[in-house]
């Protein structure tokens, strides 16, 4: 029997209404996630990548809550939970990691007092509030006299460490991790990164990590998922996604990936770079939201809207030129880099 994945979400739409006018009627909408769906398996983490206005935080803000979705549907370990998100039961199930540390934590409130508030919320025991900070701030590797510090005496690395331990206080399943290394030096990234994989095998958790950075989600991640323009354009494993792409956006996305090495510049896809900026979210163009950037598209795409299309196990992409290649040669896969080299 397969087991039911701990989060799944199916056809996540999120549209923020714009309003103009003496009235503020509603002129229009920014449609920031359309029809999204992934599911998580315990254990996992699992990535969502994407230029900045491609979606990812608005998906990371419904499923912890903080976001009502406008459509669509949200499975916790096999659990309907679309009416509950934001409730004090799944607040205890799944927490959020933000991406500026200096800014999610309070500055009046020391380190404790910053851990404690989700204790206090879920009703811990007061008795031994003391106790579980100190514990928490060891599991994140910092020293229990933090507690009496406030966060303006804190690097950022060690803020956000502080905002882990927040986050794993009421002992949650599931952690979305939005953009949790992007305000923090290389150097500190790394080790935040090698903490929250200790983390997810002491512990058992299970992450949905968002971000734009590539290297970091290649060695973090065990299965990704591509945005683009609020829709997902690729999923699969981080080995197969990364390592044979199959939407020109992800190539791209890869093929923009800094490389110190001739080897490494080997292995990169060779694409031309993309033209132009990502559209506003609020003018989706029509057909697939991606061709007015694509270097290959064609006909179809500014006409249709493509559905995903099977590339290997667990491996799929929206893309026209994928349906064709399967339509027109089964047995001989072409890539869209092959395919402009040979029309």
């Amino acid at each position: 029997m397969i087991e039911a994945p701990l989060l799944e979400v199916s056809g996540l739409t999120k549209h923020f209404p714009i309003r103009g006018g003496i009235i503020q009627q509603r002129v229009g909408a920014v449609r920031a996630v359309n029809d999204v769906s992934f599911a998580i398996r315990k254990g996992e983490v699992f990535g969502l990548a994407g230029e900045s206005g491609s979606g990812k935080s608005t998906i990371a803000r419904m499923v912890v809550g903080l976001y009502r979705p406008t459509a669509g549907t949200v499975h916790f370990d096999g659990s309907d939970v679309s009416g509950l998100i934001g409730g004090r039961d799944y607040r205890k199930q799944v927490q959020m990691v933000f991406q500026n540390p200096g800014s999610s934590l309070n500055p009046r409130r020391t380190i404790a007092q910053s851990v404690a508030v989700p204790l206090i919320f879920h009703d811990y025991p007061k008795a031994k509030i003391a106790d579980r900070v100190a514990e928490l701030l060891e599991m994140v590797e910092l020293p229990r006299n933090f507690a009496i510090r406030y966060p303006h005496e804190l690097s950022g690395g060690q803020k956000q460490r502080v905002a882990i331990a927040r986050a794993l206080a009421v002992e949650p399943r599931l952690i979305v991790l939005d953009e949790p290394t992007s305000a923090l030096d290389v150097s500190v990234q790394a080790k935040i990164i090698d903490l929250l994989a200790g983390l997810a095998g002491e512990l058992g958790l299970t992450f949905l990590f968002i971000s734009h950075d590539l290297s970091l989600m290649r060695n973090f991640c065990s299965r990704v998922g591509i945005l683009y323009l609020g829709r997902l354009a690729e999923t699969g494993s981080t080995i197969d996604v990364f390592g044979s792409p199959a939407h020109p956006y992800t190539q791209a996305l890869i093929g923009a990936v800094p490389v110190v090495s001739d080897e490494e510049a080997a292995l990169k896809p060779s694409i031309p770079a993309l033209s132009g900026e990502i559209p506003s979210p609020s003018r989706i163009p029509k057909g697939c939201s991606f061709h007015t950037r694509c270097p290959f598209a064609f006909e179809p795409c500014r006409q249709i809207d493509p559905e995903f299309t099977i590339v290997g196990q667990g491996h799929e992409a929206r893309c026209h030129l994928l349906e064709e290649r399967t339509a027109t040669a089964a047995t001989v896969p072409v890539s869209p880099v092959e395919r402009s080299a040979h029309p």
